[in-house]
């Protein structure tokens, strides 16, 4: 009997061994949700994921010496998967916004972007924000477009979409007058491929953070601090040169 319990014991005292050490290994390891289809702040190229917020993160990561491990999931998964803990913090081009903070944590905004609207180049009938009362203009579901519109601009008929292509494409090939996102990705889109341009006077003035959840207020500090000093040393500057032709408004 007595050797029966000691074998379990050293069982127990095992498999608790294992536990930790597999929870240590953990410890190295940030697991971050995305929405890859916004470029220039996250996108895949070539088979590989990349962007302004996919190299921030990865400078984050080496700061605070965690390995990213990344996490693709639909835009509006990503706060709904932040807080069921598939992942420890969502970055993807996320406005700060009252009503999400009644849910989750941001990190102080790392880039200054806002709402921006789309039409196809020789459309006379857009050329201010009023004129697009009446119009089809697309949005991508669980976006920030969709509740501005609906609040100020309730003439206007929205034709909602997964992902951000779908609404280039859809204004490109006639079946919207515009669309409504945001300025990193509008640009970034006239840039690589001509057919469409940005109305003067954007809609909004919007900020970017990372998303965590309210429960892991040391992970906001330690990222919050390694924000600080990448910009402190250069970093965040070089990568924010290398993905936009002028730097963002602080």
């Amino acid at each position: 009997m007595m050797n029966i319990r000691r074998h379990l014991l050293l069982a127990s005292m095992a498999a608790l061994a294992l536990g930790h050490a597999s929870a240590h290994a953990q410890d190295n390891v940030l697991r971050v949700g995305t929405d890859a289809t916004f470029p220039p702040m996250e996108f895949v190229e070539n088979g590989k994921r990349t962007g302004f917020d996919v190299e921030l993160v990865e400078a984050i990561g080496k700061t605070i010496g965690k390995r990213i491990e990344w996490v693709d999931i639909d835009f509006k998964g990503l706060i709904p998967g932040l807080m069921s803990r598939r992942f420890d913090m969502a970055v993807s081009a996320i406005y700060i916004t009252d009503e999400r903070k009644k849910v989750v944590d941001f990190t102080d905004p790392y880039y200054a972007g806002g709402l921006v609207a789309m039409v196809k180049d020789g459309n006379t009938s857009i050329r201010k924000l009023s004129d697009l009362d009446g119009k089809k203009v697309t949005v991508q579901v669980g976006t920030k477009s969709v509740g501005f519109l609906t609040q100020n601009y309730p003439k206007v008929q929205r034709v909602e979409v997964e992902k951000n292509q779908e609404m280039f494409n859809l204004v490109d090939i006639g079946r919207a007058d515009a669309a409504v996102t945001g300025k990193p990705a509008a640009y970034q889109y006239i840039r690589t491929r001509p057919g469409l341009r940005v109305l003067g006077e954007q809609l909004t003035t919007e900020e970017y953070g990372m998303a965590l959840r309210k429960d892991t207020p040391e992970l906001t500090r330690a990222v919050n601090a390694a924000i600080a000093r990448l910009k402190a040393d250069g970093t965040y500057a070089a990568i924010e040169k290398k993905w936009f032709s002028a730097p963002a408004a602080k």
